[in-house]
């Protein structure tokens, strides 16, 4: 079993935000080769590694992270002194509340804006998934 430690959302990155992104989105995975996230499909009541795309990274592939950005509404946006990217996601008990996120792409800053909309500021995270 994982040992889990409580990082900060805006801290995340590479497999642990991603692993995070899972949480949010009910994806079972398991990790290889220290880091990698693999997703796990139930296949007919065993658990199967998928094979022919196996690597799960919605924080840097648009195919799997595109998508989020569209079903949680993420407003992105180009911070163009600081060449980083801010994104948002509405939430909250009123129009005025939303969560921001910061990053160097505009995948890994609405990925951790998604986390913290529905996981919190801070994230338990298993230790080897962080940098």
């Amino acid at each position: 079993m994982s040992e889990f430690v409580e990082a900060k959302t805006q801290d995340l990155e590479g497999a642990a935000l991603d692993w995070a992104v899972a949480k949010v989105e009910g994806v079972e995975t398991s990790w290889r080769y220290g880091r990698e996230l693999v997703k796990v499909h139930d296949g007919g009541g065993i658990k199967l590694i998928e094979s022919i795309r196996p690597i799960y990274p919605p924080s840097t592939d648009w195919s799997q992270g595109g998508p989020l950005i569209e079903k949680y509404g993420v407003s992105l946006d180009c911070i163009a002194p600081l060449n980083s990217w801010e994104a948002f996601v509405w939430g909250g008990p009123s129009a005025c509340n939303g969560f921001i996120a910061e990053a160097e792409t505009p995948l890994i800053a609405a990925c951790r804006a998604i986390v913290a909309s529905v996981l919190g500021d801070t994230v338990s995270v298993p230790r080897e998934l962080l940098p």
